[in-house]
């Protein structure tokens, strides 16, 4: 399915869902109470989000120092950011799925879902077995001497 229409559809159907619930909740504890909640969820986020991150880098770094690639780690970063900048947002709705992005488990299944859906293709340059097919994609050995 293209992008672009489910980009529009989020662009334009979060907005409305986020003033929807805002009213509500306004309408039946108060402004300020609600502005405390968004202001609260907020705060919350980032502290966890700042546990979250601390805890997703430490692993990454023990992932290179047993010489391994850290790519659960990096994957989960990228999740770990894009739910930061949701809880951040102001809204429920954004705040929801931001908390979700912070829940291990949560985001395990996230990028297991990514992963298992998405196609992906060997970036040029790349080595590998079949690198060396593609026209336009050779390696010339030799020796160089830099000189001032």
């Amino acid at each position: 399915m293209p992008v672009f229409p489910i980009l529009f559809l989020l662009f334009l159907s979060v907005p409305i869902a986020e003033i929807y619930l805002l009213i509500q909740v306004g309408q039946r504890i108060g402004a300020l109470p609600t502005i405390g909640l968004v202001v609260g969820t907020a705060i919350l986020g980032a502290a966890l989000l700042r546990h979250q991150g601390l805890s997703t880098l430490m692993r990454a770094r023990e992932s290179m120092d047993r010489g391994e690639l850290p790519a659960l780690e990096m994957m989960e970063g990228i999740v770990l950011v894009f739910g930061g900048a949701l809880l951040l947002t102001p809204g429920f709705v954004t705040d929801a799925v931001g908390f979700l992005c912070l829940i291990p488990v949560a985001r395990r299944w996230l990028i297991a879902l990514v992963v298992s859906r998405g196609h992906w293709v060997r970036v040029s340059g790349s080595s590998g077995p079949d690198s060396s097919d593609r026209p336009g994609n050779r390696t010339i050995e030799g020796d160089f001497r830099r000189e001032d």
